[in-house]
Parts: structure tokens; sequence; C-alpha cells
């Protein structure tokens, strides 16, 4: 059945691959995978294979990757994608010797890829569960180690109607989940090679800090204000920070909304109303925003760095499928705000839990929130505290999973 699936999908991504650049990118760079390994692997060398989703998973396995080749550089890196908004944004990555698409999971993909690779071992971030790669590799007995991998009772391996798929798991070495739920859940269908050792994205979000840039047009824009960062909003996020926002001018804001397009940006500053908007890609280098009360980052790649000049922010995506990264702000030791749709995100748990994060249902809900905020610096410190505090306590999976893995 799972096979017939895949053929089914395969003819689906044919069609739809005509009338979308991504899919199109997709199907393209799964069909020149296997060509690309012939061409760059290196026959006397051993490769160890991560296979990531998109970008997120990307990074979630970064850290891991960085050790390995640091502590293990006899060791050749093969980094896969699946998905284009992974793929064409880390294309160039320098920490892996080979990255490519993994073709769809046929049983002939899967046999030509493995046979031109050959690895000896395998990580998969978080949710990959490739049926027919993974069979393959437990049948050549090649060590496979799912981490930041985290299970929920509603996925299909612990349904009556998924348990035949749930076999599949039976083919990983080891589990390195992000939690207790997830291991007893895992005990339930008989898989005990289970460590709980969180998430590798603290250690990424520390490697970011350490990493961040400085930017001299931000420190000009702030000038010892106050400043609130909203970070990959959305427009459900917008219209409830904005007008709070517009009513309190003592308080600066720097706006980095997750679409840049120009539509967007133009409703965005039609909001702003009576403010005096800067846009970071129309500065020039020795320009002077200090008079500017908003700050919109029309460009990627900068957000992670600018948290370091907020006090307070916010992180969208909560009001739609979900909130974006919010490690990246309270690493910085900020209090971070998000919408309802964090149920599925164990670092907003967390932070919610030790007083770091905070939860917004509605626009009252963010008015009680910065109203208190606003009115005590001390209050701001403490929740900062907390949230940095909870990331730190959180790190060193990374270190954990290389410690036990057998290289």
């Amino acid at each position: 059945m799972y096979n017939l699936g895949i053929y089914l999908y395969l003819i689906g991504v044919a069609i739809v691959s005509h009338f979308s650049d991504k899919v199109r990118k997709m199907w393209r760079g799964e069909r020149d995978a296997i060509r690309l390994l012939k061409e760059k692997v290196d026959p006397e060398a051993q490769y160890v294979w991560f296979h990531a989703a998109s970008l997120g998973e990307f990074e979630q396995g970064r850290p891991l990757m960085e050790q390995l080749r640091k502590e293990h550089p006899e060791y050749k890196i093969l980094l896969t994608f699946f998905s284009p908004s992974g793929y064409e944004v880390r294309k160039n990555y320098e920490g892996a010797d080979i990255i490519c698409y993994l073709p769809l999971d046929t049983i002939t993909n899967a046999r030509r890829f493995l046979r031109a690779i050959r690895p000896v071992m395998a990580f998969f971030i978080k949710y990959e569960f490739w049926y027919n790669y993974l069979h393959i590799l437990k049948h050549r007995q090649v060590p496979v180690y799912s981490v930041s991998s985290i299970f929920r009772p509603d996925q299909i391996f612990f349904k009556w109607y998924g348990r035949q798929y749930a076999h599949v798991l039976k083919c990983f070495t080891h589990f390195y989940v992000q939690n207790q739920v997830s291991k007893d859940l895992l005990a339930k269908i008989g898989i005990d090679d289970v460590s709980i050792v969180g998430d590798t994205r603290f250690d990424r979000v520390l490697q970011i800090k350490e990493a961040a840039k400085q930017l001299p047009l931000v420190e000009h824009f702030v000038k010892g204000h106050k400043v609130f960062v909203a970070g990959s909003s959305w427009q459900p996020d917008e219209d409830i920070f904005i007008p709070y926002m517009n009513a309190h001018p003592d308080w600066k804001m720097i706006l980095a909304p997750h679409v840049i397009g120009e539509d967007h940006l133009q409703q965005i500053i039609n909001k702003l109303e009576g403010r005096k908007v800067a846009r970071y890609t129309e500065l020039s280098e020795h320009a002077d925003p200090s008079d500017a009360d908003v700050l919109i980052i029309d460009c990627f790649g900068l957000l992670s760095s600018i948290y370091h000049y907020g006090d307070v922010a916010y992180i969208g995506g909560g009001f739609g499928v979900g909130i974006h990264n919010t490690l990246e702000a309270a690493v910085w030791d900020m209090p971070v705000i998000f919408g309802p749709n964090n149920q599925r995100f164990q670092e907003a748990q967390g932070l919610k839990a030790c007083g770091g994060g905070l939860e917004i249902k509605d626009a009252a809900d963010f008015e009680s929130v910065m109203q208190r905020f606003i009115s005590s610096d001390e209050t701001i410190a403490e929740a900062g505290k907390k949230a940095g505090a909870y990331v730190e306590q959180m790190t060193g999976a990374t270190k954990k999973i290389l410690s036990e893995v057998k290289l």
C-alpha cells in the first residue's frame, strides 16, 4: 500500500511540476541526485548521511554535522533535502561535502541512491521516516539514528490502522527524542532503544548568538530607546500589535515580516499611522535612522542578530499554521510573546511554563501583557532572564548524541 501511494504521488508531482516552479525544482533535483552522486562521491571516503526535510530540520541537524566534522574529520558528510525551501537556501552550505535532493522513496530509487553513497551511518532529523530507505539501510546493517524526534499520540504509528506502518520505526538503531511523552509512546509499540536528550535547536541558537552580526544601522536606529521586535509576523499578528505600538510612540519598533513582498510591505506601512518609517534596504551604509520610529527589515538573514537590540519580542505565526522560531529571541534574555497556535511546539510550552514566554489570544491579551512590560523595566528583565535561562538549561543534546553514537 505504501509503495502504491508513493508511485501515485510520483505521478502527481510529475504533473504539478509543469505548473509550479517550486515543485519543478524538486522534481528535477530528485532526478539529478543519482547523477550528482556518481560525479561527486569519493569511492575511498566514508560518508555519514544526514537527511533533513527542509530548512527547519537542517538547523536542528547543523550542530551535529559541525561537531562531527570537528571531532571526526576522517568522515565526509552527505546532506540531503526533500523540500526546495531547504535545498535552495542551503545548497552551498560549507559544512557538508555533498548536498542534493533525496529521490522519492521508491525501492528502485533507494537501492540506487544507497549503492552510490554507501553510508557508514545515517541521521534522520525529527520527522523523517522513509520506509524503503530505512528498510534497506537496516538490511545492510547501517546504523541509523533519529535525532530531535518528537512523537504525539495522534500520529499514525500509534493508531490501530497504522501499526503495520509503525514497523518502519524498528529500522532505527536508536532514537534521540525530545521528551518523556515520545519515549513512552515508543515503548508502547515495543521500541526501547530510546534516549531523552532534548532538541539540538537549543545548541544551534547558542551558535547563532555567538556568531551574531553587528548591525550599525540598527544600533543608530535604537539610540537608547526601548525596542519592540516583531519577528516573522503575518497580517493577523500585525493587526494586533501595530495599533498598540502606534499608541506608544515612546517605544521604537523593528518589524521583520515573514512575507517581504512589496504588497505586504505597503500594507504594513499604511497601518503605521503617523509614525516615521525606515526600510532597511533603502538606508545607505552611513545613514542615521535614529529619527525613525519604525524600522522595517525588508530582507532575509538578519533577524537572529536583530533580536540582540530588542527589549521585548513578538514571534509571528501563532494565528495561522503555527509560531515561528521563539528560541532565537529567547536566547538574548528577552521575553517572547506569541499567538495561541503553539501547542505543537515544545519550546513554546517550556517558555510559557518558566514565565519567559507569554501566549496571547487577541488584542486585549496583547495590551495586557505589554502594559505590564511598559510600566516596569523590572518585569521585562525578570521575564527575559527566565527565557534566557530556559534556553541555557536545555542545551547539550548534540554532545549527548555524539557521545553515545559509535563512530
